[in-house]
């Protein structure tokens, strides 16, 4: 007799090929059959005449992670109603293994609130066991972050590395990797990793290589200097023979649009020459990201703490705020979303707080980065085009992310404006670029969202409905499919999941959420 039985669905079983008719076996936390198995009894029996039933989704540029939400809230419901059972943190250069020394979690201090983080682990096998052991309610693994590896030799010092140093971020890396560590990620457009030189990348891909690991990168510019930041990143990959991921590959900003077919077509010669390259996508026009970022590059050379001293003094901050005035970026349009002071400049763009004041925009922007010792995060709506988009949505290359975080709707009450892809990005795929546009068909879309990441990352057994898979399984009622997230109220869960399994527990019922955690750690498989 079988654990759970779904009975009566439509597989789309997250390889891409067509759907076809079948129930499913499950014993403990696997898959054991699929087939017609219309004799065969199980303790719960699950009806899914007339829904889909497809592997649970994985995303694989989280940040439930840094921004510390996997902790304060390990149910992460907003994830689990759009459908997700597996997240990949540890991405754009910061993760929270190793900890090699008191420096290296202030990587996440440009997202997390610095006075409720108290990590109580050093060493990544450290990491991955207190996952196991505090439980969460989907499946975690991480890649390792560069900057995290990198600060721990450099504390708030903004220079290139010795090759003794580079020695040691060889050594941290190669053990993190051994205990289980996705990949190598990094993020060279923030402060604290720009110095990095080719040298320091090369000796750390070279450990990426003998663990035939993944090599995951937030390129060092998504605006004018797009094609080159791309360039650098498929040169190093193709140098070192590694696999490389792209996280959120996009143009940011109007004038720069034009270069998204560029950079698509860059990834596409790429591929030809034999450069394993792939990236992702979340389906928003709206981005996310913290506001110094948007600074001239050299304003925050040397950490927070320079970039506070350099805006506090008049003659450079005159600098800055023409500098401001000749950029690309339209500050106005910036909406507060996470600040450390008063909660009512949240929901609120930067042209309206600059309007009321009777200030420029420039002098708003870093009034708001001094008043919040430099922790902003502004969402930019509008930033890409939607044709951008859906081109990326619809490429071979592509997989759909998040780049969200797990919340519970009680979260609105903190004041936060979060960006509605935390709460909608997977089900706003299926509703609009499935069921509306027809830019993929369901088994593309479910492919991109399961066995095409699942397998790119090297995570084992995964992302599929085969025998001797784990039972991570959605059944989705696709005629009600849809995200309910906005930008002015994010806080809505996704409807359409009625049934939700995560190793082979049930974690929905009937769309309802059953506050039990069956997540694990995952860890690089040998």
């Amino acid at each position: 007799m079988h654990d759970i039985l779904i009975k009566n669905g439509t597989v789309i079983d997250g390889s891409g090929r067509p759907r076809f008719a079948a129930d499913i076996a499950i014993s403990e936390d696997r898959i054991t059959e699929v087939g017609q198995l219309a004799g065969d009894r199980a303790h719960k029996v699950i009806d899914a005449k007339g829904k889909f039933v497809c592997p649970g989704f994985v995303d694989v540029s989280n940040r439930s992670d840094v921004y510390w939400r996997l902790f304060e809230n390990p149910h992460q419901e907003s994830l689990l109603y759009q459908g997700i059972t597996t997240i990949i943190g540890g991405n754009s250069g910061s993760s929270l293994a190793p900890f090699a020394s008191i420096d290296a979690i202030n990587t996440i201090q440009k997202w997390a609130d610095m006075s409720n983080v108290n990590p109580d682990w050093h060493t990544m096998e450290e990491y991955l066991s207190y996952i196991d052991d505090h439980k969460t309610s989907l499946n975690y693994g991480t890649l390792v972050g560069h900057a995290t590896l990198r600060r721990a030799l450099t504390g708030d010092e903004h220079r290139t590395l010795t090759d003794k140093e580079i020695k040691q971020m060889q050594k941290m890396l190669r053990t993190a990797l051994k205990s289980g560590g996705i990949g190598l990620s990094t993020g060279l457009l923030y402060t604290h990793a720009r110095a990095t030189d080719e040298r320091e990348i090369e000796a750390l891909l070279s450990v990426v290589k003998e663990f035939d690991a993944i090599y995951a990168v937030h390129l060092r510019d998504e605006g004018q200097h797009l094609p080159q930041a791309l360039n650098e990143a498929l040169l190093a990959a193709q140098n070192a023979h590694v696999r490389l991921h792209i996280t959120h590959l996009k143009a940011f900003g109007e004038n720069n649009w034009h270069l998204m077919d560029e950079a698509i077509g860059m990834i596409e010669m790429a591929r030809a020459e034999g450069v394993v390259v792939m990236f992702d996508v979340y389906p928003y026009t709206a981005t996310g990201s913290v506001l110094y970022a948007f600074l001239p590059e050299w304003v925050s050379e040397g950490g927070k703490k320079m970039l506070l001293e350099r805006l506090r003094n008049p003659s450079i901050r005159m600098r800055v705020e023409k500098e401001m005035k000749d950029a690309d970026v339209d500050f106005s349009r910036a909406i507060i979303s996470v600040s450390s002071i008063d909660e009512t400049l949240t929901h609120r763009s930067i042209g309206e707080i600059a309007q009321r004041s009777g200030q420029s925009i420039e002098t708003t922007v870093i009034d708001l980065l001094l008043a919040t010792e430099g922790q902003v995060i502004v969402i930019m709506d509008d930033a890409l085009h939607e044709e951008n988009v859906a081109r990326a949505i619809a490429h071979p290359f592509s997989v759909i992310t998040s780049n969200g975080a797990g919340y519970a709707q009680e979260y609105r009450t903190s004041g936060a404006v979060i960006h509605p892809r935390s709460f909608g990005a997977f089900p706003h795929v299926l509703m609009e670029y499935v069921k509306e546009r027809h830019i993929l068909n369901w088994e593309s879309a479910i492919h991109k969202m399961t066995g095409k990441p699942a397998k790119y990352f090297g995570l084992k057994n995964r992302g599929l409905l085969r025998s001797g898979y784990y039972a991570d399984i959605i059944v989705l009622d696709q005629e009600n499919v849809q995200d309910m997230a906005t930008i002015e109220d994010p806080y809505q869960y996704a409807h359409g999941v009625d049934w939700l399994l995560v190793n082979g527990h049930v974690s929905i019922a009937k769309g309802v959420y059953n506050n039990k955690m069956w997540g694990a750690a995952l860890r690089r498989e040998k």
